[in-house]
């Protein structure tokens, strides 16, 4: 239940939730939560004191983790939601648009 069909540096977009039509690229990939952060989206702020690494102190933003299920891939080629598919050759295994049967790996 490790594997998940949308990786880093992947086009999402919002399908769910109150970021609902946002769309973004996948920053970090959490696969034991089914969870991704992506840049610009479900942005949390924190509250810092002044430290040695942060001596200035003051409220950092930054993405929260969002569910796997609440978005969508956005296919390079096609430029529509879609879901992700495979295709498996003798040497790879390709990640394919279910719509336009393109590979999106040409998106990283």
């Amino acid at each position: 239940m490790d594997k998940m069909k949308i990786k880093i540096k992947d086009t999402v977009s919002v399908i769910s939730g109150k970021d609902k039509g946002k769309t973004g690229t996948v920053d970090k990939v959490f696969p034991s939560d089914r969870k991704i952060a992506v840049l610009g989206i479900s942005i949390l702020k924190k509250h810092v004191r002044p430290s040695k690494k942060n001596p200035q102190g003051g409220i950092l933003e930054f993405p929260a983790k969002i569910s796997v299920s609440n978005v969508m891939l956005i296919c390079p080629s096609c430029q529509k939601l879609t879901k992700v598919g495979y295709k498996i050759s003798e040497k790879n295994k390709i990640r394919i648009c279910r719509k336009c049967n393109e590979s999106v790996e040409g998106a990283k």
